[in-house]
């Protein structure tokens, strides 16, 4: 069994900043790859930023590039994703999730919604 308990949301202006943290445990095997993924009411979760705990490989999606960025503290077994220059258009509820990858590069850049089986509850991100 795996959790993963987000944190870090909240409302903020545009411009402004925010840092979610997402704390895992439970089977050490099925959390070596976490991803965000941001969900707007009535669309699919898209994949913001990956990491492999292990390997280091990272991603950050293409419209997020150069504002979010990934990183994790393994003493806390929490990852975090720091996000600068909020826009209204990153508003959404934040979730993290975990898998098994073999790989941290198929992690970073091959890993999609489907191969997440674990998920947190969500935290909630308002851009005003």
């Amino acid at each position: 069994q795996v959790q993963l308990v987000e944190s870090g949301g909240g409302s903020v202006e545009t411009g402004g900043s925010l840092t979610l943290a997402c704390e895992a445990s439970g089977y050490d095997a099925v959390r070596n790859c976490i991803a965000w993924f941001r969900q707007v009411a009535g669309n699919e979760r898209e994949r913001d930023a990956t990491i492999h705990v292990h390997e280091g490989n990272t991603y950050i999606a293409d419209s997020v590039k150069g504002r979010f960025a990934i990183s994790q503290d393994s003493a806390k077994n929490t990852v975090y994703m720091r996000m600068n220059n909020l826009k209204p258009e990153d508003c959404g509820m934040y979730y993290c999730a975990s898998t098994f990858s073999a790989s941290g590069s198929y992690c970073a850049h091959n890993t999609g919604l489907d191969d997440f089986g674990y998920w947190g509850q969500g935290t909630q991100v308002t851009v005003s």
